[in-house]
């Protein structure tokens, strides 16, 4: 196996584990370039490219749920206008300015130091939002207010500073307002398929004559390979992540990210 699929896997497992945990998967492909010493610049379009896998696990695994909402839809059931207003009212705020920011966030990307103490101090964040947010009862997505819907999309703006985490900043925007840990990880999972498709989409234009041309090393087969291990991994991670938060709660990942980001200065900082 040579040594561009091997980092096409680790990549693809990179973005499995991290995209729907509250760690940041930006974060941990912009440090894995410093890690495994590769040339970002090469590899740029097939980290655009294995977010999609990741997005199609949360379709596949709440398919059921989906469904239940298209035939709402047309039947004019509450529930289902319900759940589609919470989402796209949490979606506004992350598409425009995402969209006026771009140029900014695109420069962040180019700094793995930010990274590093994004990761340190939205693990402190997480450990504080733990220890005084009030536990609601579990409720489906479409019974979450508009007013709290609209400020979760308000705190996924946040995760546009690399390292922060799009899952994290939701997901604990979400319990500081009183929301159960499963809602939370939930409207976290479902808000991700528009975002992280607008997003993805977004950038596969602006690379598309990288793709078009694919005149690099890095190539289809090798997208191919980190597409499907991000898959099966993001799969894995969803099916177990709602109940260990349940059981748990999101400590461990404070502890992690805190930890990770202490070695990545450190590491950053060795010459």
């Amino acid at each position: 196996m040579d040594s561009l699929t091997i980092t096409a896997i680790l990549l693809g497992i990179v973005e499995g584990l991290t995209e729907f945990l509250p760690v940041s998967s930006t974060g941990h492909l912009v440090l894995a370039t410093e890690v495994f010493g590769y040339d970002p610049g090469q590899w740029e379009v097939f980290n655009v490219v294995i977010q999609l896998p990741a997005i199609m696990a949360v379709v596949v695994l709440y398919w059921s749920k989906f469904m239940e909402v298209a035939k709402g839809l047309f039947a004019g059931s509450r529930d289902a206008i319900a759940f589609v207003r919470n989402i796209i009212v949490a979606f506004i705020p992350s598409a425009i300015l995402g969209v006026l920011l771009k140029k900014k966030i695109d420069a962040m990307l180019e700094t793995p130091v930010i990274v590093a103490w994004a990761l340190i101090l939205g693990g402190v964040a997480i450990l504080l939002i733990e220890r005084v947010a009030k536990q609601g009862e579990y409720r489906p997505v479409e019974n979450v207010s508009v007013g709290k819907s609209f400020a979760i999309g308000v705190m996924q703006c946040i995760s546009m500073i690399p390292g922060v985490s799009r899952s994290g900043a939701t997901i604990m925007g979400a319990l500081s307002m009183g929301v159960n840990r499963r809602t939370a990880a939930e409207f976290s999972f479902f808000l991700a398929v528009p975002t992280m498709f607008g997003a993805t989409a977004k950038q596969l234009w602006d690379h598309r004559e990288e793709l078009a041309a694919q005149s690099g090393p890095v190539g289809w087969s090798h997208i191919a390979v980190g597409s499907a291990v991000s898959f099966v991994v993001a799969l894995v991670v969803i099916k177990l992540f709602v109940g260990f938060v349940s059981r748990r709660g999101f400590t461990p990942f404070a502890i992690y990210r805190i930890a990770a980001g202490a070695l990545a200065l450190v590491w950053l900082m060795r010459g």
